[in-house]
């Protein structure tokens, strides 16, 4: 049986860089979503914080973790994504999930 494995982002904007922050997640959604072994791509906004973004992502399995991070949407993300924001991921694993 697989596990899946849940991935939950923590991106808080830079000084001035928000709106540039919500252009590179909104441009990781569709290419993340139609990945093979992706459940889930899903971005939410904290409404006490304007500036400040939660993706919740969940995968098949360690194998699509590893597909989504070698893609090269994943990539050119990276490549820019720590100029924008200051982030915490975190990848759980299901222990009592419904």
């Amino acid at each position: 049986m697989t596990s899946h494995i849940k991935i939950v982002a923590v991106l808080t904007a830079r000084q001035g860089k928000a709106e540039a922050l919500r252009s590179l997640l909104d441009g990781m959604i569709a290419p993340s979503r139609a990945e093979p072994g992706n459940l889930r791509y899903d971005l939410w906004a904290d409404q006490a914080q304007p500036g400040r973004y939660v993706l919740d992502e969940l995968y098949e399995n360690a194998e699509a973790v590893a597909a989504h991070r070698a893609s090269s949407h994943f990539q050119a993300y990276l490549a820019s994504v720590n100029d924008l924001a200051e982030r915490s991921a975190f990848a759980l694993d299901p222990l009592a999930v419904a």
